[in-house]
């Protein structure tokens, strides 16, 4: 049976067949009478109409609610599909928050090319028979609106977006916990997205998944215009071309959308793990990274926290409420790599919105340090390193791996329990998975103190840096504190992206079965031996 929740084996007995399909049936009826009260698009004076959809009686268990039926539509990247374009601005659009909690509202800001109607699709992502997330819900026809794309701010490169609300949803108390995607469709078939997540932090799951929004918005560009766009990386030159680090925003808003399909950048490595462990059915509940900065959510309540994707940006109390989860024996696993590398603060917007401006100034002087200290790497926040990710983590990032030339990821202690039943030898290479970045242990750095480090992979590649001419390895790592908490770090993209087999954009997909198979297998095991 496994390690799963007490929660789950008695939802699964109480539902049986009769009770999956009376479910499967009232989820049919539910996407195309729930939004009667979501259509008209408000003036900037009226205030929009709230829809609030039919409420579905509570699922059982995670299995039971992805017993329900799928649909594929939630895919953005797929050759089917008409992505908007940021220049021409198809459609496009943000969510008001980036989680939400059952009775709350998601207002959703919609810009739209022409004097035509749209209609906005809530998903929410899980196995579902393999498609991979459910409708739950769409608006009324809504008429679409072209709203001004804004200007950078001149000294931060911030670009905020003030557009009104759209469209508003309630959620029901009905909708589990999960990572959640509004599809925003044209009538002319040009779509785009956004994600936002449903969080029950009043239930103590087993486990709890961080989705990393704070990073998310640092890798957007959106506007993809060849003008106006900036992250906290690049920024156009006035030729239209791509600049450098001299071009690029010190602050980005949470109040845009997301460039081109509204995908983020690295949002499979997120989607992977999460289509997975509600295939496993662990009881699991879902937070997005704004909810540890601010404490609406506590990691020390939950047995065990993961960090599924890229979670490279933090704020100081992100940190601290990781750190105090270990040290109260929780444990924390990291499935990507480059994760607490930047550290950020949270403002609010120009409308006074808490927590909708994100500022990273990197190695630039930063005009406002708070008590946190400013905004640079962890490691250098202080001159004796004692923020350094490594102090959490137990390894840190050391390299970047070419795109086009992943490497393989060698057995290291293949006796331990992390690879049981996963068929691997000391030494033996699985193809593609280490990938992007990559972490490995730095002796030079700070770690926990008294901790017992393992090292479960240990892995030669080439780091594309130019300036790097020295051998790089990679270090898979689980590392054991005195607290008793344990912390595991992939150290590497590729790990997510190969827990499922259809969701990458194609660069990246894991080719070699013998490496998925490995990897799901020590995922579970991971799962099972933190949830103990």
């Amino acid at each position: 049976m496994g390690n799963r929740s007490r929660r789950t084996v008695l939802g699964l007995l109480g539902l049986g067949t009769a009770g999956a399909t009376a479910y499967a049936l009232r989820d049919l009826g539910s996407p195309a009478t729930a939004d009667a009260r979501g259509s008209g698009t408000p003036s900037r004076d009226a205030k929009p109409s709230v829809t609030e959809p039919a409420v579905p009686e509570p699922s059982a268990s995670v299995l039971a609610e992805n017993r329900l039926p799928g649909s594929r539509k939630w895919i953005q990247y797929r050759d089917n599909v008409m992505s908007s374009n940021d220049k021409r601005g198809n459609i496009m659009g943000y969510a008001s928050t980036t989680s939400a909690g059952h009775g709350e509202t998601v207002d959703f800001h919609v810009s739209v090319r022409g004097s035509q109607n749209y209609r906005i699709a809530i998903f929410r992502i899980g196995d579902y028979g393999g498609a991979g997330a459910r409708l739950m819900t769409t608006s009324a026809p809504l008429k679409g609106v072209r709203h001004p794309v804004p200007e950078a701010d001149p000294k931060t490169g911030a670009i905020e977006c003030r557009w009104p609300v759209s469209w508003t949803l309630r959620i029901p108390a009905g909708w589990m916990s999960g990572l959640y995607q509004a599809v925003f469709t044209a009538d002319d078939g040009y779509r785009s997205s956004t994600p936002f997540v449903v969080r029950e932090p009043q239930r103590a799951s087993d486990l709890l998944v961080v989705i990393p929004f704070a990073t998310y918005q640092a890798y957007n560009m959106w506007p993809k215009d060849q003008r106006i766009g900036k992250n906290l990386y690049r920024g156009y030159l006035p030729d239209g071309k791509l600049g450098g680090t001299e071009n690029r925003a010190y602050k980005v808003s949470f109040d845009r959308p997301y460039s081109g399909s509204g995908v983020p950048s690295w949002f499979n490595m997120d989607t992977g793990f999460v289509r997975w462990t509600e295939a496993a059915g662990y009881d699991v509940t879902y937070a997005s990274s704004l909810d540890l900065h601010d404490g609406t959510i506590d990691p020390a309540k939950y047995r065990a926290v993961f960090f599924p994707g890229h979670d490279e940006y933090w704020s100081m109390p992100m940190f601290d409420a990781a750190t105090k989860a270990s040290k109260a024996g929780r444990n924390l696993a990291f499935l990507g790599a480059n994760n607490v590398y930047f550290h950020v603060r949270m403002e609010p917007s120009g409308a006074g919105t808490p927590n909708r401006l994100m500022a990273c100034y990197k190695s630039a002087h930063d005009p406002t340090p708070d008590a946190a200290g400013r905004t640079s790497r962890f490691r250098e926040i202080t001159l004796d390193g004692r923020h350094a990710e490594q102090q959490l983590l137990g390894i840190q990032f050391n390299g970047i791996v070419p795109v086009e030339k992943p490497a393989p990821l060698v057995i290291k202690n293949a006796q331990h329990w992390l690879w049981a039943g996963a068929g691997v030898r000391d030494g033996q290479k699985l193809d593609g998975l280490v990938g992007i970045e990559a972490d490995a242990f730095d002796p030079r750095a700070l770690a926990p103190a008294g901790a017992k480090r393992t090292l479960l992979a240990e892995s030669p590649y080439h780091d594309s840096r130019p300036e790097v001419t020295h051998r790089t390895i990679q270090h898979t790592a689980l590392t054991e504190l005195p607290s008793g908490a344990a912390v595991f770090a992939a150290g590497t993209f590729h790990w997510p992206i190969a827990l499922v087999d259809d969701d990458s954009w194609g660069k990246e997909k894991i080719k070699d079965p013998a490496a998925r198979a490995a990897i799901r297998t020590a995922t579970a095991n991971l799962v099972d031996r933190m949830l103990t």
